[in-house]
C-alpha cells in the first residue's frame, strides 16, 4: 500500500531517508578514484538492464532497494565530474556546503518568481550577487547598489540569451521593429558556440552574425582591429551592429579579450557589450588576476557560473547588468493579473521591487541564492580564493612537466588553471594533417586508460591539441603527475618505429 500524501512529507521518515542519502553520497565520495573517470560503453546499455515500464507499487523498501541500483548500474556508467583525475572540459566544482545548500533549497522548495511569492528569497539573491560582484571587484556599476544589477540562472548560455534580446529590443525601440533583419552580431571565432545558437533564437538572421578570427600568434584574443573593420563594414552596407560578445576564457584555451580597447570599438556606436567569463570570472576573486580585464567599467553585462570554480555546485550563473530595465522591458509580463503583486513599503516609503520572472526565460526558478550564500559564509572570499589558487598552482605544476619534455609542447599561454599541449611532430617533413592525427591517437590512448586521467581536446588555429584543465576539488598535485606519467608512456609507445 502507498503512503497517503500526508505521509510523503513526513519529518521522521526525512530524517531517516536523509541520512541514508547522505550516507550514500559521502560513502560515494570515499570511493570515487576508484572509478574510471569515463566509461566504455555503447548507447542503450541502462535501458536493458532496468525494467521497460514504472513500477506501479513500491517495494518493500524502495529508496534502499533504489540506491542500490544507482550503486550497481549508475555510477559505473557515468563521467565522474568530481574524480580527482578529471582533467576534462571545465570543472563542475562541489563542495560539501554547496550540496546540503542544495538539498536545503531543494527541502524548502519556494519558488521565487516574484518578490510577493517568496520575499526573502527574492531579497537574499538581490544581497548575493551583490556580495559576489564586490568578492570580483566588479565596476559598481553592475551593483544594485551602483544602480545596476544582478541575478541567478542556471547557465552562461541562459544569460547570453537574456542580455542578447534585452539588447535586440532596445535596438529595435530605436530603429524600428520592421528592421530585426539588419541587426548584426559580433563575437571572436573563439566565443563558445552557445552565443551563435542564442543568436538565432533571438532572431539574428544566420548571415548576420560575424565571427571575427582570433589573433593566431600567442593570445587567441578578438583582435580590436577586426572588430573596427566588420563593424564599418556592416555599418555602410546598411546594417545595424547591435551586440558584441566578448569573453574572458575562451573554452578552448581561456584567452581574454582586450575589454577596454573591444569597447572603445563598440560603445560609441551604441552597440551592446557582454563578457562571457563562464570559467574565469572566477578567478577574478584573487588580485593578482584583475588586471586581465581592465575597461570593464564600459561592458553592459557580465556573466560567471559560480558552479565552475566558486565551490557552488550545478546549476549557479551570475548575471549583472548596468542597466537592468532593459532586461525586464524585454522580458517583463505584466500582462497577467494573477502575476502583479501590491508594492512593496518600509515604513511607508515605497521600495524598489525585484521580480525575477523579469529577468529570465522561464517563470519557475530556483532558490539559488540560498545555495551561494551559504558558500560564501562558510567558506568566505579567502577560502574561495585558496581553492582557485590551489588550483593555479597545480596547473602550473603541470605546465612545467610538459615543458619540461622536449617532446610535447605548451601550445597556449595558461592563464588560469587550463593547460593546452600537444606532442610536437616528428619530424619537420609530418604534415599538420598528420600532427594533428598523432595528437588525436594519444588522446585516444590516454583516455582509454582504465586507471588514467581523463581529458579533453581543442582545434584552435587548426593545430589539436590536448586540454589538461585543473579544478576538481578532490585534484593534488600527485594526480596530475600521475595523469602526466600516463601521457608520456602512451607518447613512447606512439612515437616507438
Amino acid at each position: 500500500m502507498s503512503p497517503p500524501p500526508a505521509q510523503l512529507l513526513d519529518s521522521d521518515e526525512f530524517r531517516r531517508q536523509g541520512h541514508q542519502v547522505i550516507d550514500f553520497i559521502a560513502e560515494y565520495y570515499s570511493r570515487i578514484a576508484e572509478y574510471p573517470v569515463h566509461p566504455d560503453l555503447v548507447p542503450g546499455f541502462l535501458s536493458r538492464r532496468l525494467p521497460q515500464n514504472a513500477p506501479s507499487r513500491p517495494e518493500p523498501d524502495p529508496l534502499s532497494a533504489a540506491l542500490n541500483d544507482v550503486r550497481d548500474l549508475i555510477l559505473p556508467g557515468i563521467t565522474h565530474w568530481q574524480s580527482p583525475r578529471h582533467f576534462a572540459h571545465f570543472p563542475a566544482s562541489s563542495s560539501t556546503v554547496g550540496a546540503l545548500g542544495e538539498a536545503l533549497a531543494a527541502g524548502i522548495n519556494v519558488v521565487p518568481f516574484t518578490w510577493a511569492a517568496s520575499p526573502a528569497a527574492t531579497e537574499l539573491e538581490v544581497v548575493v550577487v551583490d556580495w559576489l560582484g564586490k568578492a570580483l571587484q566588479l565596476p559598481k556599476s553592475l551593483l544594485f547598489e551602483g544602480g545596476g544589477g544582478g541575478t541567478l540562472l542556471g547557465t552562461s548560455c541562459e544569460a547570453i540569451l537574456c542580455v542578447l534580446v534585452a539588447a535586440r529590443d532596445r535596438k529595435l525601440a530605436e530603429i524600428g521593429e520592421g528592421r530585426i533583419g539588419d541587426l548584426v552580431v559580433y563575437c571572436s571565432d573563439q566565443t563558445h558556440f552557445a552565443f551563435r545558437k542564442a543568436a538565432r533564437i533571438a532572431g539574428i538572421r544566420k548571415d548576420n552574425c560575424r565571427v571575427i578570427p582570433a589573433q593566431r600568434e600567442d593570445t587567441f584574443a578578438l583582435p580590436p582591429a577586426g572588430l573596427e573593420d566588420a563593424v564599418q563594414a556592416d555599418v555602410e552596407a546598411g546594417l545595424v551592429p547591435v551586440f558584441l560578445c566578448t569573453s574572458v576564457g575562451t573554452t578552448p584555451t581561456t584567452a581574454v579579450d582586450p575589454i577596454r580597447e573591444l569597447c572603445a570599438v563598440a560603445s560609441p556606436r551604441g552597440v551592446w557589450v557582454h563578457v562571457d567569463a563562464a570559467y574565469a570570472g572566477s578567478a577574478l576573486i584573487c588580485p593578482e588576476f584583475r588586471h586581465l580585464v581592465e575597461g570593464m567599467e564600459a561592458v553592459d553585462s557580465l556573466s560567471m557560473n559560480p558552479h565552475k570554480w566558486l565551490l557552488a555546485n550545478n546549476d549557479c550563473c551570475a548575471l549583472w547588468l548596468k542597466q537592468p530595465s532593459a532586461l525586464v522591458a524585454a522580458l517583463g509580463t505584466d500582462d497577467d493579473v494573477i502575476l502583479k503583486d501590491a508594492a512593496a513599503r518600509d515604513d511607508g516609503v515605497p521600495v524598489p521591487v525585484v521580480d525575477y520572472k523579469d529577468w529570465q526565460i522561464s517563470l519557475t526558478r530556483r532558490f539559488r541564492a540560498l545555495k551561494l550564500w551559504l558558500v560564501l559564509r562558510c567558506y568566505g572570499t579567502d577560502g574561495l580564493r585558496d581553492a582557485v589558487r590551489a588550483h593555479v598552482r597545480i596547473a602550473a605544476a603541470f605546465e612545467d612537466m610538459v615543458c619540461a619534455d622536449a617532446r610535447f609542447e605548451v601550445v597556449a599561454p595558461r592563464l588560469f588553471a587550463l593547460v593546452c599541449f600537444r606532442l610536437r611532430p616528428p619530424s619537420i617533413a609530418t604534415s599538420p594533417l598528420e600532427a594533428n592525427n598523432l595528437n588525436e591517437r594519444l588522446l585516444a590512448a590516454v583516455n582509454a586508460t582504465r586507471e588514467g586521467p581523463y581529458m579533453s581536446c581543442a582545434v584552435v588555429g587548426g593545430v589539436y591539441v590536448l586540454r589538461c584543465a585543473v579544478g576538481s576539488t578532490l585534484t593534488e598535485e600527485c594526480h596530475v603527475r600521475e595523469a602526466w606519467k600516463v601521457v608520456q608512456d602512451h607518447a613512447t609507445l606512439i612515437l616507438a618505429p
